[in-house]
């Protein structure tokens, strides 16, 4: 227990699934965290929960898309607390399951605004705040489909292989300011947003891993949590695999 207590943490797409499974356990392991989303009502809930437990956790709503909330997001975690030491970069959405001619402009925007503008933005101004502080540790979500191909989901898979490369690009950016930037890529896990793609979607991905299911979000949420801390001191530019296996067929 305790493997980063007294960090200040800031986690991304948190009222919900991936996300909140890293807040409740960062929380758990001593940390501070400052959860965004924009769910609120969710959001607040789940941070709400974590104080009524003893946790100083706070909530506040922030589009990963604009660069004043992060700015915004930023300076609140820094008011409140001082300083950043981790940014868990987790908002995405899946979005539209089409091939690149059936894809429509508008879709590949949104997914590519969410899931690759916001990890770029969540570095460019946490970067500032880390180097006041003397370092920290970023941990970005990827995904298996940022590593593998598969029909369907072009805009996702673009989207997730981007963010595989930024995060080799940040870790030797920024390594001289002992700051550390590794990313996670999850299979099948079992949440609202593997809920929306569908049952028999669900089934077929989970017979297709060699453990024959889908992760429970804490089990992603270990990795974050070993990626983040004291621990993974020498690690940077890594990406972590959580897939049951899959990639390694």
């Amino acid at each position: 227990m305790d493997r980063v207590r007294g960090k200040i943490a800031i986690v991304t797409g948190a009222a919900r699934g991936q996300g909140e499974a890293h807040s409740r356990l960062f929380a758990a392991e001593g940390a501070k965290v400052l959860m965004t989303d924009v769910l609120d009502d969710a959001g607040e809930k789940v941070a709400e929960e974590l104080r009524d437990a003893g946790y100083d956790v706070h909530y506040r709503h922030a589009d990963v898309t604009s660069e004043a909330d992060w700015l915004a997001t930023v300076a609140d975690a820094e008011s409140r607390w001082g300083r950043v030491d981790i940014l868990v970069n987790n908002a995405g959405i899946v979005g539209t399951m089409k091939a690149a001619d059936e894809e429509d402009l508008d879709a590949w925007t949104k997914i590519t605004a969410i899931n690759q503008q916001g990890v770029f933005l969540g570095i460019k101004h946490v970067v500032p705040a880390m180097r006041r502080g003397g370092g920290g540790a970023i941990v970005n979500t990827c995904s298996i489909n940022g590593s593998v191909g598969a029909p369907g989901s072009f805009s996702y898979q673009a989207s997730k292989g981007a963010v595989r490369m930024m995060t080799r690009a940040a870790a030797l950016e920024y390594v001289k300011d002992n700051i550390r930037v590794n990313s996670v890529s999850p299979g099948l896990v079992m949440t609202p947003m593997a809920d929306e793609e569908g049952e028999e979607s669900n089934k077929a991905f989970a017979a297709a891993t060699p453990m024959g299911r889908g992760a429970r979000p804490e089990e992603v949420s270990y990795g974050v949590l070993y990626l983040a801390c004291d621990e993974a001191s020498y690690v940077t530019g890594t990406d972590l695999l959580i897939d049951g296996g899959y990639t390694a067929q």
